[in-house]
């Protein structure tokens, strides 16, 4: 691939975008990937929560963070990469009370493979989710895109 090339991914194996835009997308040997929520692709629901006459009364906030991952990941695979590449994540965190739980998970995917890392606390995200998931990672080379 031309380093000047942009690859765009639409990943069948994750959940649809919420807006207009792609997955991810690669440029310069980086994958760019967008937020990635806990939405499970195959029912369209957020992990982790539990609801009470269709509100949501309480989420699991392990659950809902491997549900990000397991997202991120299917996004990484179909762009030719996976969780060994990541080399930058940004975690918005709907309530910073969260972050020694959402801690625990990232440590349980990435182990002594440590990407850098920012976590954000946010006033609301998307949907039912709790957390998002962006990252950046090495891409292994171009497949399956389409090129601009």
């Amino acid at each position: 691939m031309s380093m000047s090339k942009i690859v765009r991914f639409e990943v069948p194996g994750a959940p649809s975008p919420s807006g207009p835009y792609v997955h991810a997308l690669q440029a310069a040997g980086f994958i760019f990937c967008a937020g990635q929520g806990s939405k499970d692709p195959d029912t369209g629901v957020e992990a982790g929560l539990e609801r009470s006459g269709g509100e949501v009364v309480s989420y699991d906030i392990h659950a809902q963070a491997r549900g990000c991952f397991r997202n991120l990941a299917a996004v990484l695979a179909a762009a030719g990469s996976d969780l060994s590449r990541v080399v930058e994540v940004n975690v918005f965190l709907k309530d910073m009370g969260d972050f020694t739980a959402m801690n625990e998970v990232f440590g349980e995917v990435f182990g002594a493979a440590q990407p850098v890392r920012t976590t954000i606390g946010v006033a609301d995200l998307p949907g039912n989710n709790f957390i998002e998931l962006r990252a950046l990672a090495l891409a292994k080379d171009a497949n399956g895109g389409t090129e601009s």
